[in-house]
């Protein structure tokens, strides 16, 4: 009785939910049903629910449970691949809210309640969850990203650009913005990765480079590249949390590193950046973001990909650089350029699969095959966006257009040839 119930209430919940495209599920005992639009309807995905427990636990932990089940074979697609049943549930979460699933809205109202604590990234915690992510394999990361390894949002102008010209192009676009317009300008790189754009900053603008990170593997990395390209002189990396940095610095960046300082840091991160910039400075936050309101993290990407990590609202990231005494002198919302990244990472990861799986495991593979695919079609169907924002002290001399910009970028994003990632 209680398995029928169970089953009932989901199927219940699909009825409600999905409502664009199709969606085929079998169930444990064989039996099928159809939602959506039927047979003909696009896009179009099935799967197997190959146990009681599964549907047990689709239905009470939804957001949880999909990539969980998906991992360890409990939920199987069919005639299709993970990317397609993805596909289908983020058109109609997208569409049509969420709370189709009658435990969802508690769910979410508990993650909202618990963010706070979740996001609560003090220095030591925050290095425990950068090295979660980024301190896997250096060897992972190359079979997948650019040769320059930068892991953010690439920047396609035509979207046309294969992944490693949109890179390229991405670098060349922040540092346009960031006006390095004389050699030897002192420039901050929070969250530097693998060192690439602090390599480019110095390389081909003259800059004078500080880069800092919370990752040993990736700090290893990054002066190993230094050195080898001759830049030693010009650039340092050091392994240090954002909160001990001083200064002054002429410029100020920070790429994909946002995301996990947590919300109820932001003031102290902008004020970190007020105190560092010169006052004439130039600094550039990009960033993910979400084009709603706030919102809570999604708990499988919580607990399995990024632990205090958050992508914000414009409304919390706007307040904090108010009470910092910066100012917002540009801002620029790339739309789709982060999906065309995202696609460009999982064709290479599929690509490089039975490599990555000899390295992990199956399991790993697939539950990194979700998140791709999950961010990819989050960007494509949801919410997800990416922030460019310029920031300055009030009265700093910048140009009167943003023309300079594209200016700027443009020559150089086309001819230079971006720094060998070996």
């Amino acid at each position: 009785m209680v398995r029928v119930m169970f089953e009932r209430a989901l199927d219940a919940a699909f009825r409600r939910l999905i409502r664009n495209g199709s969606l085929r599920i079998i169930w444990p005992d064989g039996h099928r049903t159809e939602y959506g639009g039927g047979a003909g309807a696009q896009p179009a995905a099935q799967f197997a629910l190959r146990s009681r427990a599964a549907v047990k636990r689709m239905l009470l932990h939804p957001e949880l449970a999909t990539g969980e089940l998906y991992m360890d074979g409990g939920l199987v697609p069919t005639g299709c691949g993970i990317f397609d049943v993805v596909d289908v549930l983020k058109l109609n979460t997208a569409s049509v809210p969420a709370l189709s699933f009658p435990i969802l809205n508690s769910r979410r109202l508990i993650g909202w309640t618990r963010r706070r604590l979740d996001q609560f990234n003090p220095a030591r915690r925050a290095r425990q969850n950068v090295a979660h992510h980024y301190d896997l394999s250096d060897s992972l990361y190359r079979l997948f990203l650019d040769a320059d390894r930068q892991y953010s949002c690439a920047y396609f102008p035509t979207g046309e650009e294969t992944l490693e010209e949109a890179q390229n192009a991405k670098k060349h676009h922040i540092a346009a913005k960031l006006l390095l317009t004389r050699p030897r300008l002192r420039v901050l790189d929070i969250g530097c990765g693998w060192g690439g754009l602090a390599l480019t900053l110095a390389r081909d603008y003259g800059a004078v480079v500080t880069g800092i990170t919370l990752s040993e593997e990736q700090l290893a990395v990054a002066r190993n590249r230094a050195a080898e390209a001759g830049l030693g002189d010009r650039v340092s990396f050091e392994l240090m949390d954002y909160r001990m940095v001083s200064g002054p610095f002429d410029r100020i960046v920070s790429v994909g590193m946002f995301e996990h300082v947590g919300v109820v840091h932001y003031r102290t991160f902008f004020n970190v950046l007020a105190r560092a910039l010169a006052r004439d400075g130039v600094a550039l936050l990009h960033t993910i973001g979400r084009r709603g309101p706030p919102d809570a993290t999604n708990p499988w990407i919580t607990k399995y990909i990024f632990p205090g990590g958050y992508t914000p609202a414009l409304s919390e990231i706007m307040p904090p650089i108010e009470r910092s005494g910066l100012a917002v002198t540009d801002l620029e919302v790339l739309r789709r350029h982060y999906a065309l990244t995202l696609r460009a990472w999982r064709e290479r990861f599929e690509s490089h699969r039975d490599e990555i799986a000899a390295m992990f495991d199956e399991r790993f593979c697939r539950m990194w095959e979700f998140y791709l695919i999950g961010a990819e079609r989050s960007f494509s169907r949801e919410e997800l966006e990416n922030f460019q924002i310029q920031l300055a002290y009030a009265g700093a001399d910048l140009p009167l257009t943003r023309d300079y910009m594209a200016d700027a970028a443009a020559p150089r994003s086309r001819a230079r040839t971006p720094v060998s990632a070996a």
